[in-house]
């Protein structure tokens, strides 16, 4: 099922009816607002608008959705590249005009060099598992141009396992807190779960510097999230 395709595709139809669901290990059940994902720069949170001012020459935007960051940055004049697994959102994505789509797994994908690789709303977390990050950064690096760039977001989420005295209550089972699977709802239908994570920026510095990038810190939001700027050395 491309749940999440089918969703924007009829937002995009004008058949918007209802709202994307996810559901996470943390038995917490939340609506994704499908406008949200057809969003323009002006709607979009600071730490977006951030990492867009940030791009710099051809860029490839992974997990692009319906679109709007590389909708964005077309208007601007970069040559950007949407890719996305979903068959449906990338056909949103050509419906809405952005010239240069791809529907790949990025875990698979090569192809063109790049010199900024977006991987935002948590994109990072598409590796999966932490201790595969280091793996997912070295094939980034294969379709990275000298000296280019990733740009992602996360968000550190510790605070919800604190406890009222302070303290933290983790379950032993997990690797890293941050770990968690995930599904989406649509129209009474459910996919598959899907392993995701949230990771802190001193551990994405650690896991990305051990992997020949540089990794700074551009910005940091009201709500443990941050974007990072990981420069791939020479």
């Amino acid at each position: 099922m491309d749940l999440y395709g089918q969703a924007l595709q009829d937002y995009q139809d004008g058949n918007y009816t209802e709202d994307l669901v996810t559901y996470s290990s943390l038995e917490q059940e939340d609506l994704l607002p499908l406008p949200h994902l057809f969003r323009n720069f002006a709607e979009m949170p600071q730490l977006e608008q951030v990492a867009l001012q940030g791009c710099k020459g051809s860029v490839l935007d992974v997990g692009c959705g319906a679109g709007s960051h590389s909708l964005y940055l077309q208007d601007q004049g970069f040559e950007v590249t949407a890719l996305d697994a979903s068959p449906g959102a990338i056909d949103v994505c050509r419906k809405r005009g952005i010239k240069n789509t791809v529907v790949a797994d990025i875990h698979t994908y090569s192809g063109t060099h790049f010199d900024t690789i977006l991987l935002l709303m948590n994109g990072i977390g598409i590796a999966g598992k932490v201790n595969k990050l280091g793996d997912f950064l070295e094939h980034l690096k294969t379709f990275l141009k000298p000296g280019g760039q990733i740009l992602a977001d996360s968000t550190d989420i510790l605070y919800m396992y604190e406890e009222e005295d302070g303290s933290y209550r983790i379950p032993a089972h997990k690797d890293y807190y941050g770990e968690l699977n995930f599904a989406i709802g649509y129209q009474g239908k459910r996919d598959n779960p899907f392993p995701w994570f949230y990771i802190d920026f001193i551990l994405l510095r650690d896991i990305a510097e051990a992997h020949g990038f540089s990794c700074e810190l551009l910005y940091s939001g009201d709500h443990y999230d941050y974007l990072a700027r990981l420069s791939k050395k020479a």
